[in-house]
């Protein structure tokens, strides 16, 4: 065997392993794994399942990635678990596949950094530069956009959506949608504001934070009800491609509302 993988490693036949892979003491891959060019698995790691690790990405000890999804409907369809490039996966994170009644497919996109005891249940779809806090946690069906950040301890109800650039804080619960660049929290999460902070660091100029944060102000606190603010926001800022992605993102919402910012007082 190459030198990369430690002789006490145990690869099943009919894995594919690339090239200048490393495969750590006591990892076990499973018959239908592919990892990618330059995948490192530090030890005592466990890829399972149908899965698919994208080259340069780092598992570290005791992951379990691929494991047959905690769902009871789960019949031991040969469902997948497609995981990106560049990933840092570290220690007693869980991933798991899809279901037949979810697509079949977990993907998580590229560039992520999935801290200790995250887990990502059946049938997610995490996008790019995506960053999961220690023991933060996903149910079944969820979709995280890009650079969403989920702070440590949260955690996200089966199909609710979290948009891009959102950043949701540490110990939350979250039942409703957050929208595109919105930031929530408390123990029932509620939207608290924009992400300003990771809108800053994403180099989002200043008059495009101040443009998102006046459509914010009017989708949330303007006159009429949710449907008339959207249709009035989508109006003003058609050509504003920004504020148009909260406005798909709050008509596409499906299973659960938006979550939304707390009543004031009468």
């Amino acid at each position: 065997m190459s030198s990369g993988i430690h002789p006490t490693a145990i690869i099943e036949d009919g894995a594919q392993i690339g090239k200048d892979v490393t495969i750590g003491p006591y990892c076990i891959i499973g018959p239908h794994v592919s990892l990618g060019d330059g995948v490192t698995l530090k030890a005592h790691v466990v890829v399972e399942g149908h899965t698919s690790i994208g080259e340069g990405t780092i598992i570290y000890p005791f992951a379990s990635i691929g494991s047959a999804p905690q769902d009871l409907k789960f019949k031991g369809e040969k469902s997948e678990l497609i995981i990106g490039k560049n990933n840092t996966i570290r220690e007693h994170v869980t991933m798991n596949p899809g279901t037949e009644s979810g697509g079949m497919k977990t993907i998580i996109g590229d560039n992520g950094l999935f801290m200790v005891g995250v887990h990502i249940a059946h049938d997610c779809i995490i996008g790019d530069h995506v960053i999961m806090a220690n023991n933060a946690t996903l149910g079944g069906h969820v979709e995280v956009g890009d650079h969403a950040l989920l702070g440590g301890l949260c955690g996200v109800h089966q199909f609710v959506r979290i948009g891009a650039y959102a950043v949701i804080g540490g110990l939350t619960g979250i039942v409703d949608d957050v929208i595109p660049y919105g930031r929530a929290k408390g123990g029932k999460g509620y939207l608290s504001g924009l992400n300003l902070v990771g809108l800053e660091r994403a180099n989002f100029s200043k008059e495009q934070i101040k443009k998102i944060q006046k459509a914010f102000n009017a989708l949330f606190t303007g006159e009429g009800n949710l449907s008339e603010r959207m249709e009035s926001v989508a109006k003003e800022y058609a050509d504003d491609d920004l504020i148009m992605e909260i406005i798909r993102f709050a008509d596409g919402k499906d299973k659960f509302g938006l979550c939304q910012p707390k009543k004031k007082a009468a």
